[in-house]
């Protein structure tokens, strides 16, 4: 799934208190943010780790490396998009770990803003790692996976 659309909805208030307790009991959440005047992004701490780095800041070809090799091409369009005209998107794919052999899924919702200015800009968003992660064999189709 990979989705891009300018923002123009009014915003909404954020998550009600009792949502954020749920939300943990599937997946694991993490904020992350870019200065697009310098290309990089800022992770934290699970990001880093389930995404392979070796630091909290890294460009966008370091992020999608490890990313599932047929989504590569989209997501880097879809950046390409959200650094160009201020957007709200959403993608989710697989990270592979070469270590064990297995693939974690993620889940991410950004957005992009202050792109009046040419080289400026910020974007930001979530990830979303669910608690599980899916053997090298396990088949996966179009918004399902099967283990």
């Amino acid at each position: 799934m990979f989705k891009i659309a300018r923002s123009t909805a009014p915003r909404s208030p954020g998550p009600g208190k009792d949502d954020l307790p749920m939300l943990s009991q599937f997946c694991v959440s993490e904020a992350w943010s870019g200065d697009l005047s310098t290309g990089l992004l800022r992770l934290g701490e699970r990001a880093v780790a389930i995404h392979g780095l070796d630091g909290s800041e890294c460009g966008l070809l370091n992020l999608v490396r490890r990313y599932d090799p047929n989504d590569r091409s989209k997501l880097l369009e879809l950046f390409e998009q959200a650094t160009t005209h201020s957007s709200s998107f959403c993608f989710s794919t697989t990270i592979h770990n070469p270590l064990n052999g297995r693939r974690q899924p993620v889940f991410c919702i950004g957005e992009s803003t202050g792109l009046e200015r040419k080289y400026a800009g910020t974007i930001y968003g979530v990830f979303l790692f669910p608690y599980f992660t899916l053997d090298q064999d396990a088949v996966a189709g179009p918004g399902l996976i099967y283990q």
